[in-house]
């Protein structure tokens, strides 16, 4: 995902009336964590790193047991998750993740977004070459020496790894994010995010003007109940 929407999303996320659209969605990311692999966090890496990103955004605990025992009800085995392919105005490619327990009218409502904000649907699977799917942690800053920090995770499945004053980026391919995940938590790195994600394989610029026109797609992407995450090609 392009720097700009990552930029733009977190100020968004900054003056969200938050809880009532963010928690709803790290639960379902926990949910599905817990009924893919286990309810146990030890044993179940992705679940411990849905469990990072939740409290990182300062979601309760009892919310976020609450969407672990979710997980053995009878209403989680209708949970899906779901891509949607998509196009925008100015050559933009979105693939849009979403957890749904109604296919039908998730992709009719995401249809709709498209149709009635300058963007169309495409085939499932239309962008799945312009794309590669990635192990991606978003982790506190790195207080140590980088290149020790880089040379024992490259075992663990590293391919890239970005430091600012902000963040520490991890990249791997997405067979890592177990080995990637124990690596970190080993590492004594605090993650803050960690997803299997959809990165561009090449990435194009839009003016301000371009992007503002963007955003409003975006907007309403991101307000679905049923959207979890957005991913574009642009840088």
């Amino acid at each position: 995902m392009g720097r700009a929407f990552e930029y733009r999303r977190a100020s968004k996320e900054a003056r969200w009336d938050k809880m009532s659209k963010l928690f709803p969605k790290l639960g379902k990311a926990i949910t599905i964590a817990a009924k893919e692999g286990g309810t146990d966090p030890d044993m179940n890496p992705k679940l411990r790193t849905a469990i990072a990103t939740a409290k990182a955004q300062n979601m309760p605990k009892d919310n976020i047991d609450a969407a672990i025992k979710r997980a053995n009800g009878k209403d989680s085995a209708d949970i899906k998750t779901i891509f949607y392919d998509g196009k925008g105005a100015h050559g933009v490619q979105i693939i849009v993740e979403t957890a749904t327990d109604n296919p039908t009218r998730t992709v009719a409502n995401i249809k709709s977004i498209f149709n009635k904000n300058g963007g169309e649907m495409l085939p499932s699977g239309s962008l799945n070459f312009m794309f590669s799917r990635k192990a991606v942690f978003s982790c506190e800053p790195y207080g140590g020496e980088a290149d020790e920090l880089e040379l024992a995770l490259i075992d663990a499945g590293l391919e890239e790894m970005e430091s600012s004053d902000d963040e520490l980026r991890i990249i791997g391919d997405y067979t890592a994010f177990g080995t990637l995940s124990a690596a970190l938590e080993a590492n004594s790195l605090v993650i803050k995010k960690g997803a299997l994600e959809f990165l561009p394989n090449s990435t194009i610029s839009l003016n301000d003007e371009q992007m503002s026109e963007l955003e409003k797609l975006l907007d309403k992407l991101e307000d679905d109940d049923d959207v979890q995450a957005i991913y574009t090609n642009v840088e």
